[in-house]
């Protein structure tokens, strides 16, 4: 018998950098490290379809063989996932988790009944932050708690003067996410570009790492051709050496269009590399960037607040390197030792 079973996109065999799949090893790896590896089954998601016909088998195995189920799906997957254990689950009797990954869960049950009523039976719902735990409770859910999202990084290492040095030009910025247009990469690429003209001199430059989503390569393959000298794509980099590369530049931006990201990886890869971050206000930004401490915010998908904001940094640069040390404080949030608790206590 296992102690728990973890039913998410793992991406064996592949080369799968996306937020859903660095959470879900992340999960699975910590817990391992707590109740050994015998004692925490992985059951991957990646086949889609495949996998989702074979569910109800799966389920029954894991049910009769683990003691908690933990399931980490996505829009899709949730629909199917859930109501199906939740059926199974009336015959074993075993313990039934969800870890959800981003904002947009409170959105989706609004409208679907059966899915809220089969999640209100779960033993736990652990979302990122306290405002989707407050639109949870709205919709009547008493079994949710907060899980902020994380990271197992090793944080840089800062050296007493790092504050006294005087920045140079021009500001190394970069942007670290999946490649497609609701990340806001255009926004950003305008913004700098616009500034670098306006002044006649590259006050910025902007390097941008991320797996390209599949369905947008054409579309960021026109950018690319038509990036000026000061910007450039660097390709992919391993989640776990995120902060040897991040460690070298002034902020990072994370202009999103989703409003309802939930705690972005990719934050807690700048904070572990002391870097502050210039983010639009997507519905979760206060429970992530302290402003003024740990980074900046502009009016979510206003390309204008964002041009504003960048012309002030630009104008007084010490203020962003005065923030280093409240990221790296920051950073300790996100680790999955502390991050983890909660579930540990339901399990």
């Amino acid at each position: 018998m296992h102690k728990i079973s973890i039913i998410g996109h793992f991406g064996f065999g592949k080369e799968c950098l996306d937020g859903q799949t660095v959470k879900t090893k992340t999960l699975a790896k910590e817990l391992r490290n707590i109740f050994g590896n015998k004692q925490v089954k992985l059951c991957d998601t990646h086949n889609g379809m495949k996998f989702l016909m074979k569910l109800p088998f799966i389920g029954i195995h894991l049910l009769c063989t683990c003691d908690n189920i933990i399931i980490l799906p996505a829009h899709n997957g949730i629909r199917i996932i859930a109501p199906l254990l939740y059926l199974l689950n009336t015959i074993f009797h075993k313990k039934l988790h969800y870890v959800v990954i981003g904002g947009w869960l409170p959105k989706l049950l609004s409208t679907h009944k059966v899915l809220s009523y089969c999640l209100s039976k779960f033993d736990g719902i652990y979302v990122e932050t306290i405002s989707l735990q407050n639109k949870m409770h709205a919709l009547g859910f008493k079994n949710v708690y907060i899980m902020p999202n994380s990271k197992e990084l090793t944080t840089v290492t800062l050296q007493p003067t790092c504050q006294d040095k005087k920045q140079t030009f021009p500001l190394r910025l970069c942007i670290f996410s999946r490649i497609m247009k609701q990340k806001g990469i255009e926004d950003a690429i305008n913004v700098v570009t616009d500034i670098n003209k306006e002044t006649g001199k590259t006050i910025y430059t902007l390097d941008i790492y991320g797996q390209i989503d599949s369905k947008e390569k054409e579309w960021f393959s026109e950018l690319t051709n038509n990036f000026p000298p000061y910007i450039s794509y660097k390709g992919c980099v391993p989640f776990n050496e995120s902060t040897n590369t991040l460690k070298n530049y002034f902020a990072l931006l994370f202009p999103t269009r989703f409003y309802t990201e939930g705690i972005p990886g990719t934050i807690i890869d700048a904070y572990a590399s002391a870097l502050p971050v210039i983010a639009a206000r997507w519905e979760s930004f206060c429970d992530v960037i302290d402003e003024g401490e740990t980074g900046y915010g502009y009016e979510f998908a206003n390309i204008e607040d964002l041009h504003r904001i960048m012309r002030e940094i630009a104008l007084c640069p010490e203020k962003i390197i005065e923030m280093k040390y409240q990221c790296l404080k920051k950073a300790h949030t996100f680790t999955p030792k502390n991050a983890t608790k909660v579930l540990w206590a339901h399990l």
